[in-house]
This record gives structure tokens, C-alpha cells and sequence, in this order.
């Protein structure tokens, strides 16, 4: 009796044919003060529990039975269906988003679970995740900045992945900006602009686009997407960009795009520490079922640096050579591996980053040496000794060598500068800059 009352109030409340297909198809008993609403299977009661709860309770207190709980459960009987008039579109859900996501093929690995965390990659990753789950508290808007294979991909398809998995119906667009240009040129040539438009701006919930900086000189690319931005920006959607250059890095854009792109949180991904390195190595030669030593594994981190790809290079060629001559690897199959896949490194020193950092801040070194407390020196001495500290393999007090200093004021250095980065989003994007310097000069 109870339920027939409920569904006879919901039939007024709801269009006829989300009726027929989600309140129809339930049964329903009363047990204890409850009412234990079965359907057909675990994601048909989910999507009726999450849309159509509160029309139950609603209908529970018209009836004079708020004290009654509500539960759910899947029965896996399936009533049959009226069937429904002919469509000339193809049948959608009831309170489905009429607009479709638009996908490029998602890497099946390139998911959080698989993502090794560490030091240099920490913040990307909590603001990834962030922006996955609709937590906007750091901002709707983010720009993933990472050289060559160190995971830029990886975090932007776990995104992907998660909102894919987590939310379905939300109209997600992932593409290159490539991807983007070309559809583009052929809306342009059919005419249909409107349509392209409609899609990016009215049609969309969250927008990935990778490779933003291959559209330097694409001034018609530039001004479509800073029109979209503004739209999605002002109703809240979510834009991740990911890129290999910083907004202010990219040629030939023009100045309120660049604005556009800056106006986010804007984080890096550095080169793995050796302890992320390890984590790398020991979970791909898990995946590959390759069993290594800690020592193989200790001298693969310490021989490889910067570039992911290279370790996972190194992983696939020491289990082809494992699984050809039956044997686990050894340090004569090692080495042969990296002689192929590495460079020589460039030996850098505290004295080199140190040199640099006055050349940027334009004082001198016997400046840095020095005993003055100015902030026009103690920032830049800081911020040498931070980056020092990140790029060679020195002591504390080698690095406080190179300044006239004890290793106690290079640990303060490197407290002051890391708090500085998480707390000043400006400092945070000087130390990028050079760190992007040191990478490009001396290493």
C-alpha cells in the first residue's frame, strides 16, 4: 500500500518516461520501519538510490511516514518494459547528458594506482587527484608542465580514467591540441562552426588538452579555446592542461591566451629522486614478472636518470634478454642494457649552479660568499643552495663549501625555499624557470 501511494505521487513529479524506466521495474516490501526497494541489478538501484532518493523521501512525508528508512538492493528480477515510442535519435537514458564525451584511447596502465609518487612529483599528483574527484578547492583550472617522460601523460590519462570510471555521465573532452586544431579546420570548411563552438562551450563539463604548446602560431585555435576557457572558467567546469613548456615559455601565442593559461594553478613534474626511481624500477619489473636483484636495482636508479621511459626501455630489454637465455639478469646483461638506451651524464657541481643563479639574479659570486644578509642576496644564495642540494650528489657541507657556509645553513636554506614554493605560487615558478635553466645548461 505504502509503495503504490509513493509511486502514484512520483508519477506526477516525473516525466513519464524516466518513470516507466527507473520507478516501474522496482519492487518493493516493508521490513522493520524500512523500505527495502529491490531492482533489477547493482547499477540500476545505484543510479535510482543517487537520482531519485530524495523524490522517495519527499513522497514519505506527504504519506505521514518520514520515520521510514529507505535501502536498496538489487533483486535481479527485470519486470518488463512498455515499450516506447520510435525515435529517429538513438534511445538515451532519462537525465542523461545529451552531448558525448569525446575520448582519445586512454593508456590501460596510465592510472593513479600505477602512478609512482614521489619528491619531485607529490603536488602534480595531489592536484591531479583533486581535480578527479570535483575537488575544486585549489582551483578548477590547472597546468601540468613536465619535460619528456616524466609523467605528464600518465597523471592527464589517470584523470581521464578516474572521471570515466568514477562519474559516467560527466562530458569529458580529452585531446591533443593537434586533435583540437584539426576539428577545427573542419568545422571551419563544413560551415559549422557553431557547432564546434556549442560542443566546447555549452557541452562540456571538464577539458583535458595536452601538448598545449604546439599551438604557438595558431592565432584562430587560440582565440576559439580563450572563448571556451572563459565560458567553462565563469560556469565552474574543469580544464586541465598539460604541456612541455610553461605558459610564459611558449613562442608566438598571443598575450591574453598566454594570460588565459597563467590565470590556474600552474605545477611541474621534476626528474625522479633516486628513492622514486627505485619504487619505478621494482613496480615495472613486477608488472613484467622480472625478478631483480636490490643491488641490479639500486645500480639501474643511480644509472638512469630524468627520463621514465628509459627505465621502463631498460626493464623490457633485460626481460627479453632474460626470457631468450633463460637466466635472470645479471650485471653483464645490465650493463650492455645501458650502454644502448643512456647518455654519459655531465658532471655538475655546487660551484656551476652557484654561478649560474648570480648570473640570473645579476649579483656577483663573491656576493653569494659573503657575509650580508641583504634580501637581494640571501634569496638568491637560498635559492643556489636549494637547487644545488636538488641537482648534485654533494654533502651539505660541500654545497656550504661553495658559499662560505656550514652544512647547518644549507639545511635552512633548503626549509626556507621549500616552504616558500608551497605558500608563493610566484617563487614557485622562478624556481622552475631555473631549475629548467640548469637542466638545459648543464646537464
Amino acid at each position: 500500500m505504502i509503495w503504490q501511494q509513493i509511486k502514484e505521487i512520483l508519477s506526477q513529479k516525473l516525466p513519464e518516461s524516466a518513470y516507466s524506466l527507473w520507478i516501474t521495474p522496482l519492487s518493493c516490501t516493508v521490513e522493520n520501519q524500512t523500505l527495502m526497494i529491490g531492482g533489477p541489478d547493482k547499477f540500476f538501484t545505484s543510479w535510482v538510490s543517487d537520482n531519485y532518493r530524495a523524490h522517495i523521501n519527499e513522497a514519505l512525508q506527504l504519506i505521514g511516514s518520514s520515520n521510514m528508512n529507505v535501502h536498496f538492493i538489487a533483486t535481479g528480477k527485470n519486470k518488463s518494459q512498455p515499450l516506447l515510442p520510435p525515435r529517429q535519435e538513438p534511445l538515451r537514458l532519462p537525465n542523461m547528458p545529451k552531448a558525448k564525451s569525446t575520448i582519445r584511447t586512454l593508456h590501460p596502465r596510465y592510472t593513479f594506482d600505477e602512478f609512482m609518487v614521489g619528491e619531485s612529483n607529490a603536488f602534480a599528483h595531489s592536484v591531479c587527484e583533486s581535480i578527479a574527484a570535483n575537488d575544486t578547492s585549489m582551483g578548477s583550472c590547472i597546468y601540468l608542465k613536465a619535460g619528456t617522460g616524466l609523467g605528464k601523460s600518465h597523471l592527464t590519462h589517470a584523470v581521464a580514467h578516474q572521471i570515466i570510471n568514477n562519474s559516467p555521465a560527466t562530458r569529458l573532452h580529452f585531446l591533443t591540441a593537434q586533435q583540437l586544431t584539426a576539428e577545427m579546420v573542419h568545422h571551419i570548411k563544413d560551415n559549422s562552426m557553431a557547432r564546434f563552438k556549442e560542443k566546447y562551450q555549452k557541452h562540456c563539463d571538464v577539458l583535458l588538452l595536452d601538448d598545449i604548446h604546439t599551438l604557438n602560431g595558431r592565432t584562430k585555435t587560440q582565440t576559439e579555446l580563450a572563448e571556451a576557457m572563459d565560458v567553462l572558467m565563469e560556469s565552474g567546469k574543469r580544464v586541465v592542461f598539460a604541456s612541455s613548456l610553461t605558459p610564459q615559455e611558449i613562442p608566438n601565442i598571443e598575450t591574453g591566451f598566454r594570460s588565459r593559461l597563467s590565470s590556474g594553478l600552474i605545477t611541474s613534474i621534476n626528474p625522479p629522486d633516486l628513492y622514486t626511481r627505485i619504487k619505478i624500477i621494482q613496480r615495472k619489473a613486477l608488472v613484467n614478472n622480472l625478478s631483480l636483484s636490490d643491488e641490479i636495482v639500486d645500480y639501474l636508479a643511480t644509472n638512469i636518470k630524468g627520463d621514465i621511459r628509459q627505465l621502463e626501455s631498460a626493464i623490457v630489454s633485460l626481460k627479453a634478454q632474460s626470457s631468450l637465455l633463460q637466466m635472470t639478469p645479471n650485471f653483464t646483461m645490465v650493463k650492455e642494457t645501458l650502454s644502448n638506451i643512456t647518455i654519459p651524464d655531465r658532471q655538475i657541481s655546487s660551484e656551476m649552479i652557484r654561478d649560474l643563479i648570480a648570473v640570473q639574479f645579476k649579483v656577483s659570486v663573491a656576493d653569494l660568499k659573503s657575509k650580508s644578509r641583504k634580501k637581494a642576496i640571501a634569496f638568491p644564495r637560498q635559492t643556489a643552495m636549494y637547487l644545488a642540494r636538488k641537482y648534485t650528489e654533494g654533502s651539505l657541507a660541500d654545497i656550504g663549501k661553495a658559499f662560505n657556509r656550514d652544512h647547518s645553513t644549507v639545511v635552512h636554506a633548503v626549509r626556507t625555499i621549500t616552504q616558500k614554493i608551497a605558500r608563493n605560487s610566484s617563487i614557485r615558478g622562478q624556481i622552475d624557470y631555473l631549475a629548467d635553466k640548469i637542466k638545459k645548461q648543464l646537464l
